[in-house]
């Protein structure tokens, strides 16, 4: 086959995508025989396009999954496998392996015989991505060598894509910028490049922990932990002493827990981080909480909620006075749901306050109070003076103890609109868990408006979705009796998420709006049973019904409904996790 035809469908890609006009197709056509380079290469160097556009563009022209290599998307130990003079004569990058599979960026993925070269050379079978060629010298090059400096490589990352400020405080004005603590450290470098690949990869936790061997840097996405990155032996405290610095922690207290928090300046915006150091016996773990406002999405009607189920709790936000609560495991986006619920209810004629522990994203035209139990600030203690304070809606960062619980009802029944959250495994039994805490069902029966009970659920990576049946039991847990074999979506795995199949998540709902029999059941203190007996028959649908369906509209797999959601019959708690069950891949 001739060059030219591969390159005019990259340029009539282009030109569909609407990245490129026929006139500046023609031109680079042009251009690029009179200096003898291939088509991508010359737009780029003429900034027609940018190499990120390209890459994508030709993975969909060649039907491969396209990377731009960077730092923190390579494993350092796996070019061993290959070589440096094996990487630059077949151009390829070995990126990292699971198992038995080894991911590799490739300037031709379709070419068979250095698949097989590859596959013989290191006994794995060989997952290819598209990558530019020039990219891939460029990172042969940088991760190559058998006694790589680890130090003088990561001295040698740019620092500029993450500016760290002063650590937040409420209380004071504008951040300020300070120095960067020993200017080019690699450890600086470090520390800046596991924070920037984990914004980048839309992480929520850094985990640094110490190891017999050096230090293990893991990342949650998804709500899953990922290995980051593996600094070598004796950096960890040197490691963890720049993340206390930052933090505005103590770094010569070692031997109790402390808390601080960051501001960081990266991808162009400000995002807060908040920090947690426990000691341990091989020295202090951390973890980094990532809250970044771009992903925070506030918009109730995007969080998941079907149409019926959003007008139920909608309706229960409206009531002028009451207790409306969302219900679920940590990390299951409880929070995420009541800061929707307040940019619903937010209005200048309104006056809305919260008590959270702690105080996670700052919201506008929203005053918020943090929780701080060493000095007696309390959830009960903050919530009594909150209703001093002329308040319309009071949010309750968690009901913990029959304390908050007493003034939080309290607060609904005396003219205000109360948002907590409660750590309970469906709606109903919200009842019998503040009923629990001492709480008087006339009391609860009067104050409650609704109960919303929620999980998140990893959503099917659209980069590489891919049909497949699944197994007799796993149709049973789900409570499908229909044999038709009828297919179901989830991912195979590739580099866009991380080879689990999944990028993403999304809310599955179940809202228990007050109705007078519910009401009626309340007061006389039934069990949740019950309660949940004539929700069912009034159409509302449990957890896993909720995410049955999800499954059936191809956004999620069965596994992972069953993964997040329990039932009383299989027991199975959201935190940890489903019944073991193969699936058989769709021919």
């Amino acid at each position: 086959m001739s060059d030219r035809p591969k390159k005019k469908r990259i340029g009539e890609a282009l030109v569909e995508a609407g990245l490129l006009s026929e006139e500046q197709l023609d031109q680079a056509l042009q251009g690029q025989r009179e200096q003898g380079v291939r088509l991508g290469e010359y737009l780029v160097r003429e900034g027609v396009i940018n190499s990120t556009v390209l890459v994508r563009t030709i993975g969909r022209v060649l039907g491969i999954p396209a990377v731009v290599l960077r730092h923190g998307l390579i494993d350092p130990s796996v070019m061993a496998l290959v070589g440096e003079e094996e990487a630059q004569r077949l151009k390829v990058v070995p990126m990292f392996k699971i198992r038995n599979t080894l991911t590799v960026a490739m300037a031709e993925p379709q070419s068979l015989p250095t698949i097989d070269a590859l596959s013989r050379l290191t006994g794995c079978q060989i997952r290819p991505l598209f990558a530019l060629e020039a990219n891939i010298a460029e990172y042969t090059k940088k991760y190559s060598g058998d006694n790589v400096d680890v130090d003088v490589f990561l001295a040698s990352l740019s620092e500029s894509d993450v500016q760290v400020v002063e650590g937040e405080r409420v209380d004071e004005g504008p951040i300020t910028e300070i120095d960067k603590l020993v200017e080019g450290s690699p450890v600086v470098n470090l520390v800046n490049l596991a924070l920037l690949t984990a914004v980048r990869d839309k992480a929520s936790d850094i985990h640094i922990e110490p190891s017999r061997t050096g230090t293990n840097v893991r990342y949650r996405i998804d709500g899953l932990l990922r290995e980051l990155m593996n600094p070598p032996p004796g950096m960890h405290a040197a490691i963890a002493s720049r993340v206390k610095v930052i933090s505005g922690m103590d770094i010569a207290e070692k031997r109790l827990p402390q808390e601080g928090r960051i501001r960081i300046v990266a991808e162009g915006r400000g995002i807060d981080l908040r920090v947690s150091s426990m000691p341990t016996l091989l020295g202090e773990k951390l973890v980094i909480r990532i809250l970044d406002k771009e992903n925070l999405e506030v918009r109730m009607e995007h969080l998941g909620f079907r149409p019926e189920a959003l007008a139920a709790f909608t309706r229960v936000l409206k009531q002028p006075h009451g207790l409306a609560l969302v219900t679920g495991p940590t990390g299951s986006g409880k929070t995420t749901t009541l800061y929707s619920a307040l940019e619903l209810l937010r209005s200048p004629d309104r006056n809305l306050l919260t008590v959270e522990d702690p105080v996670e994203y700052q919201l506008d035209q929203i005053n918020q109070v943090q929780v701080q139990e060493p000095i007696g600030m309390t959830f009960a203690r903050a919530l009594r003076s909150i209703l001093r304070q002329d308040p319309d809606v009071i949010m309750v960062g968690e009901i913990r103890d029959e304390e908050t619980a007493r003034v939080g009802v309290q607060a609904a029944l005396t003219g205000h609109l109360v948002l907590a959250t409660l750590h309970t495994n469906d709606a109903p039994g919200a009842v019998n868990r503040l009923l629990d805490m001492g709480l008087e069902a006339y009391l609860l029966s009067s104050a409650l408006n609704g109960v919303v009970a929620q999980r998140l659920v990893r959503t099917v990576c659209p980069s590489c979705q891919t049909k497949y049946y699944p197994t007799a039991n796993v149709l049973d847990a789900a409570g499908l009796t229909d044999r038709s074999g009828r297919s179901f979506t989830k991912g195979s795995g590739c580099i866009e998420c991380h080879n689990s199949g999944f990028r993403g998540r999304v809310g599955i709902y179940e809202v228990m709006e007050v109705t007078d029999v519910i009401r009626r059941l309340v007061h006389e203190a039934a069990p949740s049973h019950v309660i949940m007996e004539v929700l069912r028959k009034s159409g509302v649908k449990t957890l896993r019904e909720e995410g049955v369906d999800l499954a059936l509209r191809g956004e999620t797999s069965l596994e992972e409904v069953l993964r997040a959601t329990r039932t009383d019959e299989d027991g199975t708690d959201a935190a940890s996790g489903s019944p073991v069950s193969d699936s058989r891949e769709a021919a």
